[in-house]
């Protein structure tokens, strides 16, 4: 039985080990048109902004080292081109000599993870404006910067990648301006709590333009609508990812809501012995099991791995996600899991808030205030979700609330939980305690 696989970065590596673990005489081989493999994505802002020094860090394992453990083949710089799954049968194109092949399959894993999605811009395409999605696109802007020594910069989008970059490039010494189609920042927030994000952003120094619509890339600025040019001798484009999903569709396998690959619970796809997995796939959200497109590291791994285990027969199955996301800007760390408030609104749920300012350990300690906003349905009591903005803990307390809500826990669980604690860490009465107590005092008030 012969095994391939498109894709070599999270989700494919996973299928692929998984595979060769529960059956270690599979014939594996992965084909991958880039020359990295297996690297942390999540990591490049921070080589961009010098935290991580060498690149290597953040490419760890290279194809010899999947060969030697797991009897891997990974073909890098080869680039599959078309798919006939009638007769099983892909289509190979050495990017390095040219040369095109064919490969049969017995199956097949589809992990051709997302692109950048670039705004059709005048000028978006001359040599200093970027995007980042792989360790090539992160060389490039540090070749830039180190070439170049540029002074401004403008960042496109308010996603993850927009504001880690906003760092990373100060870090460089880089001016830098944030611009923002959208009214609001981070899309994953709801508006106040991401309006308290912005005034801690703008209170540092920092320039943010919302509502604002780019027309013109120059050479060193950038043409807003309605608005004076923003000096940007650098200009990084972080406006989301599209699935890569073309392969896919010339073969016949089905899309979702989405416009990303659609899978069952084993990753398989509408076609026989075709699984799909990463960023390129459809999953759901397991509080109400709507369709979602979340390109997140943590679940391209885990997708890869449950692809790997039913390809050869084993009985993992995709429990959903919660869109659970964190990162860091400056000394603030901000999470979200679940649902927004918004978002329980549109989809349907009767939404009672707990928001609070609190914290997160003694002051005598060097405690500072950590801003929670927990979402739960008045009828269930069932937490839906939470967003935290603060400094130190906020890791620790979105865990908290994932690991509550992935259980169905009701807000008065919030209370009666035995959390750590100890001074350095926490107050006797956690944050977390406190959003409990507002919630029980508001459903009593409803009752």
């Amino acid at each position: 039985m012969k095994l391939v696989v498109i894709g070599a970065v999270a989700a494919g590596t996973s299928a692929a080990a998984k595979a060769s673990r529960n059956d270690p005489e599979l014939d594996i081989v992965i084909y991958e048109r880039d020359q990295d493999i297996s690297y942390s994505g999540c990591g490049l802002p921070y080589y961009i902004g010098g935290e991580v020094e060498d690149m290597d860090a953040l490419t760890p394992r290279d194809p010899s080292f999947f060969k030697e453990k797991y009897n891997i083949n990974i073909k890098v710089r080869h680039e599959v081109q078309s798919i006939d799954h009638q007769s099983k049968e892909v289509t190979v194109k050495n990017l390095d000599t040219g040369d095109t092949f064919t490969d049969h399959y017995d199956q097949l894993v589809l992990a051709t993870g997302a692109s950048p999605f670039v705004p059709p811009l005048e000028g978006v395409d001359q040599s200093h404006v970027f995007t980042l999605r792989n360790p090539n696109d992160a060389r490039s802007i540090v070749d830039f910067i180190n070439q170049h020594r540029p002074k401004s910069a403008v960042i496109v989008g308010t996603g993850f990648i927009g504001l880690e970059m906003l760092e990373n490039l100060y870090a460089n010494d880089i001016d830098v301006t944030v611009v923002e189609k959208m009214p609001q920042i981070t899309p994953n927030l709801d508006e106040d709590m991401a309006e308290y994000l912005e005034e801690l952003i703008t209170n540092k120094g920092f320039r943010i333009l919302k509502d604002a619509t780019i027309t013109h890339v120059e050479q060193d600025h950038v043409k807003l609508e309605d608005s004076p040019d923003i000096d940007a001798e650098l200009v990084i484009v972080a406006t989301g990812v599209r699935p890569n999903t073309q392969l896919a569709s010339n073969m016949g396998v089905e899309l979702g809501e989405t416009k990303a690959i659609k899978v069952d619970e084993r990753m398989q796809t509408n076609l026989e012995d075709v699984y799909a997995c990463g960023d390129c796939i459809e999953t759901f959200l397991s509080i109400n099991h709507q369709p979602v497109f979340r390109p997140l590291g943590s679940t391209a791994n885990k997708t890869g791995r449950i692809a790997g285990d039913a390809l050869t027969g084993g009985s993992s199955r995709y429990q959903g996600n919660l869109g659970t996301g964190i990162y860091q800007l400056f000394d603030l760390t901000i999470a979200n899991t679940g649902l927004t408030e918004k978002a329980a609104i549109e989809s349907g749920y009767d939404v009672v808030v707990a928001d609070l300012t609190k914290a997160n350990k003694p002051r005598y300690l060097g405690g500072e205030k950590m801003r929670i906003k927990a979402v739960a349905d008045r009828h269930s009591r069932q937490i839906l979700g939470a967003q935290i903005i603060g400094k130190e803990g906020v890791d620790k307390r979105i865990d908290v609330f994932v690991t509550l809500i992935s259980y169905m826990a009701k807000v008065e669980d919030l209370f009666h939980l035995d959390l750590a604690y100890a001074p350095p860490y926490s107050n006797a009465k956690d944050p977390v305690h406190f959003i409990g107590m507002i919630f029980e005092k508001k459903f009593d008030a409803i009752n």
